[in-house]
């Protein structure tokens, strides 16, 4: 297989790159002098790409390489990448799922708990030597809320099973009721927010989620309410999160992620009683590294015609 051409056109972690670079012929886009001469020359001959964030993946983009067979992408979330397009081209797109998921479900948790408890501010309040002066005020609770959850996948399980450890009660909203599932399920993500105090996002971004949560489930998560998005930033209206924010629609909220990162919103930043994390939800170095592993691990299984490893949806692969 040393002699299949694969494509980085961003710069991945070096597990990647390395063991990339022991079974391909591995092309660095990123260190191209002239990034557009450089995919000129190379992208007639790439047969396979292995892809992180924010390189979007289009019909244009799909146009430079006639001989693509595999998209390997770094992450569970793919909206940047255009798979229907890739699948009618007959390109396969893989994700890495499952072994980011207790990562980010830990890290949904913590959130949440930093959150309604304010962990960062107090923090910041002893740092300033202000605990001299007098005790930090009290903060709400976590004690006696009921969690909705926003996209019950694989990590939006996870993130319950948690909360059930501390006596939570625990619904949902998705396309449709899983049968498998105890949690109450609400057909409508207004009628979750009414239901609950607590809402957490855990949505992938598509033109389906595209910034369903707005003005009016805000409202219905109402004065008391807490939203956490550890999902995709997209999902949510961010000018009416702000607003709902800035006039107590809602109490406060805990975001890992942003409509258009890395740039965050000033009006954001600038709010004392939020708390705002540089999308880390799955950023130890153990679970990078296992995700990077298997962006790897499926172009090898790929090129040596086992099929791939964790293909998505939308891809023509069946085994």
């Amino acid at each position: 297989m040393t002699s299949v051409p694969v494509l980085m056109p961003a710069q991945m972690p070096p597990v990647v790159i390395e063991g990339l670079e022991r079974q391909f012929t591995l092309h660095k886009a990123w260190e191209a002098p002239d990034r557009e001469a450089f995919l000129r020359e190379v992208g007639p001959t790439i047969r396979g790409i292995a892809l992180g964030g924010h390189t979007k993946v289009d019909a244009a983009f799909l146009d430079r390489f006639p001989k693509l067979e595999i998209v390997s992408s770094f992450g569970v979330g793919y909206d940047y990448i255009d798979a229907v397009e890739a699948g009618r081209r007959g390109i396969i797109v893989t994700n890495t799922p499952d072994v980011l998921t207790d990562e980010v479900a830990d890290l949904t948790v913590g959130l949440l708990i930093a959150t309604i408890r304010q962990l960062p501010q107090v923090d910041r309040y002893l740092r300033e030597g202000r605990w001299l002066e007098k005790p930090y005020p009290l903060t709400a609770t976590l004690r006696g809320r009921k969690v909705g959850i926003l996209g019950l996948g694989r990590i939006g399980k996870a993130v319950a099973k948690r909360l059930e450890a501390f006596g939570l009660p625990i619904s949902y909203h998705g396309r449709s009721r899983q049968e498998d599932v105890a949690y109450d399920y609400y057909p409508t993500l207004v009628g979750l927010a009414e239901a609950v105090d607590v809402l957490i996002s855990v949505a992938p971004g598509s033109a389906e989620t595209d910034r369903m949560v707005n003005a009016e489930v805000l409202r219905a998560l109402g004065p008391n309410g807490v939203f956490v998005n550890v999902g995709r930033g997209s999902v949510v209206d961010e000018p009416a999160l702000i607003e709902a924010l800035r006039s107590k629609t809602i109490l406060t909220a805990g975001l890992d992620v942003f409509a258009d990162e890395p740039r965050v919103p000033k009006e954001l930043i600038e709010m004392e009683h939020v708390v705002l994390l540089p999308h880390v939800g799955s950023a130890s170095v153990e679970t990078r590294r296992a995700m990077g592993q298997l962006v790897v691990d499926n172009l090898v299984s790929w090129f040596a015609g086992k099929g791939p490893l964790t293909p998505v949806a939308e891809t023509p692969y069946r085994r």
